[in-house]
């Protein structure tokens, strides 16, 4: 019987990384041997404790290269290969992510906010490494799904306005799924929203946040949300839109195992869960 993957959670005590611990745990074929998290007070807790789950025997630290450390040395020492599930802030993603490759072990970011250089790095340097890695916007199917059936509906309408809605404690504007799904869009190479009049705006900012290639982006923050997209298509006498709720941060846990299944398996980073579906 193959051996478990050993998987290490950054963020552990946070919403994203509660769902992703119970998931790892009721996973076979997973086996959560590291929980990282900073919040103060919780060094050495039991992290199934502190979460609800009954005892796990996996106690919480503070010192990330030092759990990855760990864990990459009983890699070596006959293991399989361990993977990083990270969903802390978009302030330490990129040394999270770097950290992880150096390491050896496969980083499964979930945490938005990394900028197309850092991304363009990170793949080169996972390359040179021979450790593949993920970064995942969005781990819904269901996104994905809606983004490429806006990439496809882009090739019928010049004009197009994106809208992201999340929790008020989301750090990043416009979300990484945002981001990506306009970049799917603008694989045409075309020109999106040309401008019939001379537009200004009495309050600066209202009408979003325009790419290069004319689409607009908008995000909203309130209590109450969880994450939400919508795009909408405008041509003569029609609009034509797509939207995505996650109701719950449940919806995310297929995309995570699949993504922890696959990455072992990866010459390098790959961005996008379509990447793996």
């Amino acid at each position: 019987m193959t051996a478990p993957i050993p998987v290490v959670v950054a963020g552990a005590l946070g919403r994203m990384g509660a769902e992703v611990i119970k998931a790892v745990v009721g996973a076979q074929d997973c086996s959560l041997v590291g929980a990282i998290d900073n919040t103060p007070g919780k060094e050495g807790a039991d992290v199934g404790l502190e979460l609800g789950f009954g005892e796990l025997e996996v106690a919480v630290t503070a010192d990330f290269e030092g759990c990855l450390c760990a864990v990459s040395q009983s890699v070596r020492d006959g293991g399989s290969g361990a993977v990083l599930v990270d969903f802390t802030h978009p302030s330490v993603v990129y040394e999270h992510t770097r950290a992880a490759i150096a390491y050896g072990v496969h980083p499964v970011i979930g945490t938005t906010g990394l900028s197309p250089e850092q991304l363009n790095g990170l793949t080169e340097f996972s390359a040179k490494a021979s450790v593949g890695g993920a970064v995942i916007p969005n781990f819904s199917v269901g996104m994905v799904l809606l983004q490429q059936a806006a990439a496809a509906a882009a090739r019928f309408y010049d004009h197009a306005e994106l809208t992201e809605l999340h929790h008020n404690r989301k750090a990043d504007a416009p979300s990484g799924t945002c981001i990506k799904t306009a970049e799917l869009m603008e694989e045409l190479g075309k020109s999106f929203n040309s401008e019939e009049v001379d537009e200004h705006e009495s309050l600066a900012g209202c009408r979003g946040g325009q790419r290069d290639s004319g689409l607009r982006l908008h995000s909203v923050r309130l209590p109450g949300l969880v994450a939400h997209q919508e795009v909408m298509f405008g041509a003569p006498g029609e609009t034509y839109t797509l939207r995505h709720d996650t109701i719950d941060r449940s919806a995310y846990m297929p995309g995570v195992l699949l993504t922890v299944r696959k990455v072992g398996s990866l010459g390098s980073l790959v961005y996008g869960l379509e990447r793996l579906i």
